[in-house]
């Protein structure tokens, strides 16, 4: 029936309610949420939000200080941010030593991101980007077009993070200082650990009911959920240890790492958004339930990177 409402409703008529009656599992905390619950209604989707992974300060945040520290003094010649919570993590840092984390940079530092959140983020807060893959938004998309050169990077990442990003920089001849920034956790984080505020616009909360795991996985076996959107290979590890068996309930992951990850636990995808953006992931839930789609797990290529927990 979904498939059928769509395929009435797209043809030749760009910009209307494609998602009429969908009902749409956004696996995202409501602070991370807005702009796709936003987008999604605009479509006639009906979000709801899952929130499964939190974010934690650096169990070892010695290690990360010394390494912030030296980052101030101008150690490094590039610095690598590949998620906003590191940036969040930093700017903590940054804020711990009365200053922001613009001014905390030297101005010999180069700045390398990876997706366009990161480099929003970076950006709102007065920090040029030198240096960001256009198309591949990834680890592997950034070692494409680094610079061959011997300069010390600076990495601070998840700590679940593939290595391979810090592998790949070193194999070009950077010297990499890749160090732990933050944890992921389950949502909720311990209040003592999470990051604080840090004074930056405030996050609208989404108009969208928040459901517990029990909730969603009892909308799930009565039919009611059409798709869910997993924005990392960790929420795919989630959602399989706590919703799965999915039903007629169309995955769509974030990213090929998602994919790959979603297809190692046997979970059918039905659409992958390559771009890390809202327009992206509406588009790729629009076609994870357009007429006629089968879901399919598309393989990831072996070479990709990306540090998103």
């Amino acid at each position: 029936m979904m498939g059928r409402r769509i395929a009435r409703r797209t043809e030749g008529q760009p910009g209307l309610r494609v998602l009429e009656g969908a009902r749409v599992l956004v696996t995202r905390s409501p602070d991370r949420a807005a702009s796709l619950v936003a987008a999604l209604r605009e479509t006639g989707a009906e979000p709801l939000l899952l929130p499964l992974i939190d974010f934690e300060r650096a169990r070892d945040q010695h290690s990360l200080e010394v390494a912030f520290d030296a980052l101030g003094a101008g150690a490094y010649s590039w610095l690598v941010i590949s998620s906003v919570t590191t940036v969040q993590a930093l700017e903590e840092l940054a804020r711990d030593r009365g200053v922001t984390l613009s001014q905390w940079l030297p101005g010999t530092v180069r700045v390398a991101t990876i997706g366009p959140a990161t480099r929003h983020e970076l950006e709102a807060r007065g920090i040029p980007v030198d240096l960001a893959p256009a198309r591949l938004q990834s680890g592997a998309g950034l070692l494409d077009i680094w610079p061959q050169g011997h300069g010390s990077v600076f990495l601070p990442q998840a700590d679940i993070a593939d290595g391979r990003l810090a592998e790949g920089l070193e194999s070009l001849g950077a010297s990499v200082q890749a160090v732990t920034a933050y944890h992921t956790v389950d949502y909720p984080a311990d209040p003592a650990r999470s990051f604080s505020p840090d004074g930056g616009a405030a996050v609208v909360p989404p108009r969208a009911e928040v459901l517990t795991p029990s909730e969603a996985k009892a909308e799930l076996a009565a039919g009611r959920l059409h798709a869910v959107v997993a924005a990392s290979p960790s929420a795919a590890q989630r959602i399989h240890g706590g919703l799965s068996p999915l039903g007629d309930c169309r995955f769509v992951a974030i990213g090929r790492s998602t994919a790959a990850e979603a297809e190692r636990l046997g979970l059918p995808v039905a659409a992958v958004a390559e771009q890390p953006t809202t327009s992206g992931l509406v588009s790729a839930v629009i076609e994870a339930l357009a007429p006629g789609h089968s879901a399919s797990t598309p393989p990831a290529p072996e070479n990709y990177v990306k540090d998103r927990p």
